[in-house]
């Protein structure tokens, strides 16, 4: 583990108990009350296509940790996530992780948060950074592919990366969300066949508009809800 350099040995040594000893959340419930739950809201015939559908995650950030959170409360059954970065405390102003969490791997740290909502959602991890090399293997179990990243460079690569190699494949991307802008001007479209885009397409960091929870969130659940209308069969923004 690595914790930013102003952490005391105790406050370590805290962090890392804490991580280590949380609830088995699979004691706490059991796995026919959380889909009778699902089921109560969902209806069957949607909750089965929820059930069966493989999500890939790129990007375990203020948008990923975001994503994921919807997707796992709606009870997406099979969920991949790919991020090779750990958790600061710079990432608490928006990213879906707790103190006890400073220090650990994202895809370490977001999976047990995730077990923490429901035990019985299949997650896979892969602690990696995403290349164009990696690209054609590294997604060939989903059918969907969130772009979650933080640095544009790397949004490019991927979405060009899916776009020429996994074309079949869906692939929901992101870019403008920082700041305090309107929601309002967040919009989620159809790019190409299987290519859909959510943000406002413009708004970057600034000092004093960074990216802040509330409007990051915003475009991470526009990307969860066009990914859920995907795995219902809905294929337009």
């Amino acid at each position: 583990m690595t914790f930013e350099p102003s952490a005391t040995p105790e406050q370590i040594s805290a962090r890392q108990q804490a991580f280590d000893n949380q609830p088995d959340p699979a004691m706490l419930v059991s796995r026919e009350e959380i889909r009778a739950a699902l089921l109560d809201r969902h209806t069957a015939a949607t909750q089965d296509k929820l059930d069966s559908a493989h999500v890939a995650i790129c990007g375990c950030g203020g948008l990923g940790s975001t994503i994921a959170v919807a997707l796992t409360r709606i009870g997406v059954g099979h969920l991949h996530l790919i991020d090779f970065d750990r958790v600061d405390m710079t990432n608490l102003n928006r990213q879906q992780y707790f103190l006890k969490d400073l220090g650990q791997y994202k895809t370490e740290a977001l999976r047990s948060n995730l077990r923490q909502i429901n035990p019985f959602i299949d997650i896979t991890i892969d602690t990696v950074k995403v290349t164009d090399e990696n690209v054609p293997t590294l997604f060939e179990n989903e059918s969907i592919i969130c772009e979650a990243f933080d640095v544009p460079e790397n949004k490019t690569m991927l979405v060009n990366a899916v776009l020429e190699n996994l074309p079949d494949k869906k692939l929901v991307s992101a870019s403008g969300m920082a700041g305090f802008r309107s929601s309002n001007l967040v919009s989620t479209r159809r790019v190409s066949k299987n290519f859909y885009f959510c943000g406002d397409g413009e708004t970057a960091p600034v000092p004093g508009a960074g990216l802040m929870a509330p409007r990051v969130g915003v475009v991470a659940c526009h990307e969860a809800n066009m990914v859920t209308r995907l795995i219902l069969g809905e294929e337009d923004a």
